[in-house]
């Protein structure tokens, strides 16, 4: 049977995705200081779903108020109020009126926490970011007690979700996050039950899906976001990554998302890193093409049978389509292409070909200028400046129901590093 973008996925726990693409999740800013959906939420998220994605993928909501991953993330830590309550409900009618599965994405933040947002971050372990700028702290290793209340509230959000008309939910085990945090060897020193072998630091996330399991039931797709690698030497890597994978499909995780990287190494974003980048004992051909994850994936696939989301890099439907006829992937995630033709599912369904590229003209260095980028702040703040862009066109669809394709890269990395203060000042005095 000939599997192509428009095919249904009937996932484990029963559930049906009406077709292969999926908004992937990007952080969106626009909550209330105090981490309540707005407005501005539902109207992006109704644009979002009126553009034909099967499923769609909320940003990161926080489970600790204290480990944002950005100012302006939704935030569960407890049981909600009638307040919240209402305002999840409004945000996943207005995400679902196309049809489509609105997934929420359940994160914290941990030592990758922004010294504005938490100049005491908690992690596995106590060791910092090592990212020019000084805008993380080195972190507090979490309690035993600490990561229990954590994995508590993991179930508490999850359910929330439910309740308010979310039809799914996923936990971010990747990008460098805590869970993630918890997964790699370099960063995870603990001499604990949560550290050590790779059994022990997958413990903090195997707990998870157990609790948020039995807190949404059977029937509830729970999916976990997971690197493939981090690639960096000494981090978690893909023999990890499979081992974990074949643990999460034993414990009814419905899909698997195969993404990887770090804020140190953001292989998610394209960006280059601040190291040089680790190989893996993977096909070598992931760098020949436009999707970076694939190969891994690919591999994944030889050994278990949950099904693999695919997200990063992708931008033509022939490389859409061999990803899911080959067995790589069984849903393609779409990401920055949505920040700015936010209808792009609906036209790949029609038989669109290719999607724009933003991406490849807003790198504030033009290449004769190439050779700053030994300066490891000046790298930086060019890979960052570009995904600002990005994080201004979501912030004017949110605002505004429109984009501005010709808005200048350097002034989107200024309004939203002005905004994120803005917010922090906001909340405090909350």
């Amino acid at each position: 049977m000939t599997v192509s973008l428009a095919s249904e996925l009937q996932l484990p726990c029963g559930a049906i995705l009406p077709n292969r693409i999926s908004k992937a999740a990007m952080t969106e800013g626009l909550a209330t200081p105090d981490g309540r959906p707005t407005p501005e939420l539902e109207r992006l998220y109704g644009i979002w779903s009126d553009g034909g994605a099967g499923m769609l993928l909320s940003g990161n909501i926080i489970v600790d108020k204290d480990h944002l991953e950005r100012p302006g993330n939704v935030v569960i830590e407890r049981e909600p109020d009638d307040d919240m309550k209402a305002r999840l409900a409004n945000w996943a009618r207005a995400a679902t009126r196309n049809g489509n599965h609105f997934w929420a994405q359940i994160s914290h933040g941990g030592r990758q926490t922004q010294k504005l947002v938490n100049a005491h971050p908690k992690s596995s372990s106590d060791v910092a970011l090592a990212l020019p700028g000084g805008q993380f702290a080195k972190p507090t290793p979490l309690t035993k007690v600490e990561i229990a209340d954590l994995v508590n509230r993991w179930a508490v959000a999850a359910r929330a979700c439910k309740e308010a008309g979310f039809t799914g939910v996923q936990i971010h085990g990747a990008h460098g996050y805590l869970v993630s945090q918890f997964l790699s060897p370099r960063v995870n020193l603990r001499d604990d039950e949560y550290g050590g072998s790779l059994e022990n630091r997958a413990r903090f996330l195997l707990e998870i899906v157990a609790a948020v399991r039995a807190a949404v039931g059977p029937d509830f797709p729970v999916s976990v976001k997971l690197n493939s690698a981090d690639f960096q030497k000494g981090g978690f890597d893909f023999g990890d990554s499979l081992q974990v994978v074949k643990w999460l499909e034993a414990a009814s995780v419905d899909l698997i998302e195969i993404s990887g990287g770090t804020y140190e190494q953001p292989k998610l974003m394209g960006v280059e890193g601040m190291e040089e980048e680790e190989p893996q004992n993977v096909a070598p051909s992931t760098a020949a093409r436009e999707a970076y994850f694939v190969d891994f994936a690919k591999a994944m696939q030889d050994e278990v049978s949950v099904p693999l989301m695919v997200t990063g890099g992708f931008r033509t439907r022939a490389a859409m389509e061999q990803a899911l006829e080959s067995g790589a992937a069984d849903v393609i995630g779409l990401g920055r292409p949505l920040c700015v033709d936010t209808d792009a599912p609906e036209r790949l369904l029609a038989g669109a070909d290719e999607l724009a590229r933003y991406e490849d003209h807003l790198d504030l260095l033009p290449p004769w200028l190439g050779f700053l980028k030994r300066f490891q702040m000046l790298k930086a703040i060019s890979g960052f400046a570009g995904i600002y862009w990005f994080y201004q066109q979501i912030w004017l669809l949110g605002h505004e129901g429109r984009v501005d394709r010709d808005f200048p890269v350097m002034k989107a990395f200024r309004i939203v590093d002005a905004r994120n203060k803005r917010i922090m000042k906001e909340r405090a005095a909350l």
